[in-house]
């Protein structure tokens, strides 16, 4: 899992440390297991919200994480043309590469460590594909997509694009070096992450080590959730165990508690972690297919706009210059 890593975390400036005598833990109000799936033109998915209460998800709306697979030469895959209304998409490359265009003219290649971050609002469509060149090597395939709700006041806002260089995210580390924290979006501290979010959020890819003890301070009006990409560990001050594709969502409290088992599997020597939180929205969500709104009417419109072409056209191809 290469993502972004460094030789010696300890060189890195220190998330800012926990006083435990004064503050409040969070406890670890549920587990699930994420069922797995096929997204797009085929690709495998794990759904990590399945199961869990939109309540406890709240601004969040949807997490795929992607692969890990590895590809024969031919097989990677893609998504059509598909549009989206009333959210924002958030992809996040680990291993291998995906190019994406829309039909507001974003777009891009991202790779090991790499976001890209669409602003879907008043409706846009959008497709996303491994290059030609990965089509045809084959080769590792890993990452997420998460879906981040937008409150109603947002819901028709112009359509964005933000492309997150992984030289772009935020590197710090515990005292001890036991963990390194990649900040994509918010902030811990004086720290901030570089996706600029209009909900407000934090999105975090963490690797602890094996043995290692990871005490995270939070803000007391998100909520936390914490999804296990690759390894096995605890969560909580209880120690619950969790491994591999397992969703921790976590209680009311001033920090979150995890800790890496001494001994990994083999494929997976580290504990890696998403960790997400955000401000609750607290409004109705009305969710169909690609579009997320307030209500069955608004769901309704989404679909007329979309089949009347109001959501956008897919960009015409260049012409040749070479005939």
């Amino acid at each position: 899992m290469p993502a972004v890593t460094v030789d010696d975390p300890l060189l890195l400036s220190k998330i800012p440390p926990v006083d435990i005598t004064a503050h409040r833990p969070r406890r670890l109000k549920s587990v699930t297991t994420a069922p797995k799936g096929f997204e797009g033109e085929g690709f495998p998915v794990r759904r990590a919200f399945a199961g869990v209460p939109m309540a406890d998800l709240d601004p969040f709306i949807h997490l795929d994480q992607m692969g890990e697979v590895e590809y024969a030469p031919g097989e990677p895959k893609g998504t059509p043309w598909h549009p989206h209304r009333g959210f924002e998409t958030v992809t996040y490359m680990i291993d291998g590469q995906m190019d994406h265009e829309d039909s507001n003219g974003g777009g891009g290649s991202i790779t090991n460590g790499d976001t890209q971050w669409m602003t879907a609002g008043s409706g846009i469509l959008h497709i996303e594909a491994p290059p030609e060149s990965l089509v045809m090597s084959g080769g590792l395939f890993h990452g997420t997509q998460l879906w981040v709700n937008l409150p109603s006041k947002d819901k028709f806002l112009d359509p964005k694009y933000q492309s997150l260089s992984r030289n772009e995210v935020v590197l710090l580390s515990t005292d001890d070096g036991g963990t390194l924290v990649r900040l994509i979006a918010g902030s811990l501290g004086e720290h901030r992450g570089p996706g600029a979010t209009h909900t407000p959020i934090t999105m975090i890819h963490a690797t602890v080590q094996p043995d290692a003890q990871f005490q995270l301070p939070w803000r007391t009006d998100f909520n936390a959730l914490v999804y296990v990409l690759n390894g096995r560990g605890t969560f909580g001050a209880d120690g619950v165990a969790v491994q591999m594709g397992q969703l921790g969502v976590f209680e009311s409290g001033d920090y979150i508690t995890m800790a890496g088992d001494r001994v990994q599997d083999g494929r997976s020597p580290e504990l890696d972690v998403l960790i997400l939180g955000g401000l609750p929205i607290g409004e109705p969500v009305a969710w169909s297919g690609p579009f997320v709104m307030n209500s069955h009417a608004e769901l309704a419109q989404a679909y007329d706009d979309f089949q009347r072409g109001k959501l956008g056209t897919i960009p015409a191809k260049r012409p040749d210059s070479s005939r």
